[in-house]
């Protein structure tokens, strides 16, 4: 099947988005959540794929070890509102999920989340990553990947990335509106990209304490290894080998994972600029980014 054309960025309630993103919104906005739905939310090109794998394998490593052989991670945690022609609906396929607790993931900025996730006080976890990172991800990723606009060449995508020119709009409105959730949401938990790179069996423990979740040792160090980045890489379950809209052949799905690649690609100008830029956009709200280790 030949891959619709690249779609067009267009205003959607204040935010920009594709139609790849809305296109089935009514059924979205009235998702019914139920109370051990569990969220991962990210802004695109953060660590959401790695943050779905960890949690698949601390729910379902030891229940369902069939799955890991046998099902695509991004059938495993449907993505809510992706809604790409001639495939399934991601609100279709999370209806489909038969066994508990569902994970779902998001891309959707805190204020377009469906109400009954709140309502129904889910668990949902937020993945932050720094921007410069993020921004070079992005304009690899939307290289290969026809489901956003092209990226054309890293001068310009740079400028219109810092100008918040991106589907689900400004990197720095995205984390800091889900940073100001958690302040009064309790069951939100706000990760650092750079804290899972550098020490993820502290990250995860902390994780499997605010999920409730107890893991023997023998579980932790099968989950750790699932999910370096190299055995993601090499998996085709999880390294989209078959996700739609996608040219592996342009660039790898899973590319680096690395913090501090953005010094591959920015120039010293831009490096201050951009620094510059998000300190103003993030200060206020207390949030603090590494953008090495």
């Amino acid at each position: 099947m030949e891959a619709p054309p690249r779609p067009q960025l267009f205003d959607f309630q204040g935010v920009l988005m594709t139609k790849f993103n809305t296109d089935n919104w009514e059924n979205v906005k009235n998702f019914k959540a139920k109370p051990d739905d569990i969220v991962i939310a990210t802004y695109p090109k953060s660590g959401t794929t790695w943050a779905c794998y960890l949690l698949d394998r601390i729910y379902f490593g030891k229940t369902h070890p069939e799955k890991e052989t046998s099902l695509p991670l991004f059938l495993r945690v449907p993505y809510l509102e992706q809604s790409v022609p001639g495939h399934p609906k991601g609100k279709d396929l999370i209806d489909q999920l038969t066994i508990t607790p569902r994970l779902i993931k998001t891309h959707l900025p805190v204020q377009f989340v469906p109400e009954t996730f709140w309502e129904q006080n889910c668990k949902i976890i937020y993945v932050a990553r720094n921007p410069k990172d993020v921004a070079v991800s992005h304009f690899h990723f939307s290289h290969m990947s026809s489901a956003h606009p092209d990226p054309g060449d890293w001068n310009g995508f740079l400028q219109r990335f810092m100008q918040g020119k991106m589907a689900y709009g400004a990197w720095h409105e995205h984390v800091v509106g889900w940073w100001e959730k958690k302040q009064t949401y309790p069951n939100l938990h706000y990760i650092f990209y750079e804290d899972l790179s550098e020490n993820l069996g502290r990250e995860t423990d902390e994780l499997c304490g605010f999920l409730g979740v107890s893991l023997s040792a023998e579980q932790k160090e099968s989950i750790m290894t699932a999910v370096k980045f190299d055995n993601m890489k090499d998996n085709n379950l999880t390294n989209f080998t078959n996700g739609p809209l996608m040219n592996l052949k342009v660039s790898p799905f899973m590319r680096k994972g690395k913090v501090g690649d953005w010094k591959n690609h920015f120039t010293v100008a831009q490096s201050q600029h951009c620094d510059e830029h998000y300190k103003q956009q993030i200060q206020s709200a207390g949030l603090h980014f590494r953008t090495e280790l």
